[in-house]
């Protein structure tokens, strides 16, 4: 295959990622949104939306497979597939977290623990994420260290929520019996939510890492 054939193909896998990237971020904006809303519709539209996650995601699974079969890369080439498959796969699964919450958004009757601000967590995971696929675009190990360390943050709020909500529990005056399941439906169904945006940093983090290698040839923030 002629060299420009096949610069063509690494830009068109580059440019692939990144649309997948876009989709599933809206689609964990939409997530929050239909849970903040408690609107049951546009949970469900992010459920149904997965399998068009999914499709892209096999698409570009096997870009990146014909790209190795057949053009045998090397050095800098080989790491930027290896790495585009990888974000890939962390992409598909946030996509899944996700339509976890857009589940949780279809349960929700009202508003529990108003103190824990799900939407401040969730719009920092977005960033997150939106930080680590402009480092993988634009080749910027700086902005692969930024987003590990704005995972910091992340995990400490996450550990914040969980900790309101049980100590919440803790200070309650007894609950009527017939109060009793649906507290701790709404109870499971936040901490799932904290616990899920958690995964969505981890995972950008991921992608941040796997930039990084892609571009210095530097495994540290691989875990």
């Amino acid at each position: 295959m002629p060299r420009e054939q096949y610069q063509t193909k690494l830009e068109t896998l580059r440019d692939d990622v990144l649309y997948m990237s876009e989709i599933v971020t809206e689609r964990l904006r939409m997530a929050l949104d239909a849970l903040e809303r408690r609107d049951a519709d546009l949970g469900e539209q992010v459920i149904t939306g997965d399998a068009e996650v999914n499709e892209l995601y096999l698409e570009l699974e096997q870009q990146c497979m014909d790209l190795i079969a057949l053009q045998q890369p090397v050095a800098g080439d080989l790491r930027f597939i290896a790495a585009s498959f990888k974000i890939i796969t962390d992409l598909e699964r946030i996509a899944d977290l996700a339509t976890n919450i857009g589940e949780y958004a279809k349960q929700a009757t009202h508003e529990v623990f108003p103190d824990v601000d799900i939407q401040r967590i969730g719009e920092d995971t977005q960033e997150m994420l939106e930080a680590a696929m402009t480092a993988y675009l634009d080749a910027d190990s700086e902005q692969c260290y930024a987003v590990a360390e704005m995972d910091d943050a992340v995990d400490a709020a996450c550990e914040a929520a969980s900790d309101l909500v049980v100590r919440d529990l803790i200070e309650r005056d007894e609950l009527r019996a017939d109060d009793v399941e649906a507290t701790m439906t709404n109870v499971s169904r936040l901490l799932l939510t904290v616990r899920d945006l958690e995964r969505v940093g981890d995972h950008a983090v991921n992608i941040a890492a796997r930039a990084l290698y892609m571009i210095e040839n530097d495994d540290e923030l691989l875990y």
